[in-house]
């Protein structure tokens, strides 16, 4: 006889979950088609790093106090996806979200993000999220995770703004039974 039982496939299925989820970020909608996303899986060592990093940024008193929540949260996540985006202008002449009169006037700002840019991550984490639920994963959309592998430098320099999104089996989503 051949019996599985669910903890032994949880991981492999929180991977395959991941792996969809990235697909997903990949293809949602960008403004003009260009595309300025980062997305990555992380798993093991590199969650503890980013836990460690959302307790040092707290205890330095840069990051929120529920940077220390978010640390310990993460640890019970064997996946977490990231999905970063770099801020580079568009190139349209007449938008302004940003702030600035167009994207000729925004590359005098190269900190200040760009709307589209930002508006586009949204869309893909909104993807992403959404392929979690659709297999019914437990997931958190966390931009304080997104904020401690941005300072890492987890998705490369031109990355500035950053979502991280843990994944978790169980019999209740402990990413949303916050004390």
């Amino acid at each position: 006889m051949s019996i599985v039982f669910e903890s032994d496939i949880k991981e492999n299925v929180l991977i395959r979950t991941a792996e969809k989820m990235m697909t997903a970020a990949r293809t949602a909608p960008k403004a003009k088609g260009i595309d300025n996303l980062v997305i990555s899986m992380v798993q093991g060592d590199t969650i503890r790093l980013l836990s460690d990093k959302l307790k040092e940024l707290a205890q330095e008193g840069t990051g929120p106090e529920y940077f220390v929540r978010d640390a310990e949260n993460i640890l019970n996540s064997a996946v977490i996806v990231l999905i970063g985006t770099q801020i580079k202008p568009l190139g349209i002449k007449y938008c302004g979200f940003c702030g600035f009169k167009n994207c000729e006037e925004k590359l005098k700002h190269p900190d200040c993000p760009c709307a589209l840019n930002t508006g586009d991550l949204g869309i893909a984490v909104g993807s992403a999220a959404g392929v979690a639920m659709d297999e019914r994963v437990d997931n958190r959309i966390m931009h304080s995770v997104g904020k401690a592998a941005v300072d890492l430098k987890l998705l490369g320099e031109e990355i500035k703004i950053a979502y991280g999104i843990p994944l978790y089996i169980g019999p209740k989503n402990v990413f949303f039974d916050r004390k």
